[in-house]
């Protein structure tokens, strides 16, 4: 379901508690979510130039994610969250399956992660994205690292 201007104030809550962990472990200020305001937030969701959703689950919100169509029928994910609790209940991969199912003009998805979280580079390969080769030094403990997804 699109997030709207009443979803602004949980999406933030959750996106906050979920980026949370990775600031305090990589004290990246700069580039986490979990810094950014509220309205920023509310400013993302009501931008014509992307798509932002709310992730549903037991008709609960536990996540969000936005998605950014690109020229050439490439789509870029920036970002997609889910609540600690709620993480590792195969959520993602369903939002990520349903999302691709949405954009299905999309020949090539994009997004960001952190090389340093094993787990979700796993995810990601897991759905079929491979690393890209362009990294970005955040700080001496944090790389971001860029994967792509090509369909036929």
């Amino acid at each position: 379901m699109m997030a709207t201007n009443k979803d602004v104030e949980i999406l933030h809550k959750i996106q906050v508690e979920a980026f949370m962990p990775l600031l305090q472990k990589y004290n990246d200020t700069q580039t986490n979510p979990a810094k950014e305001t509220i309205e920023k937030l509310a400013e993302r969701i009501a931008e014509t130039r992307s798509d932002y959703y709310v992730i549903h689950f037991h008709k609960e919100i536990v996540g969000g994610i936005r998605v950014v169509p690109l020229s050439d029928n490439r789509t870029r994910i920036s970002p997609i969250y889910i609540g600690l609790i709620y993480q590792g209940k195969g959520i993602a991969q369903e939002v990520f399956k349903q999302i691709e199912q949405m954009y299905s003009a999309t020949v090539e998805w994009e997004l960001d992660t952190i090389k340093q979280e094993k787990g979700n580079c796993y995810l990601y390969e897991k759905l079929g994205y491979r690393k890209a080769g362009k990294e970005v030094v955040i700080n001496d403990k944090m790389t971001l690292i860029s994967y792509l997804k090509k369909l036929n």
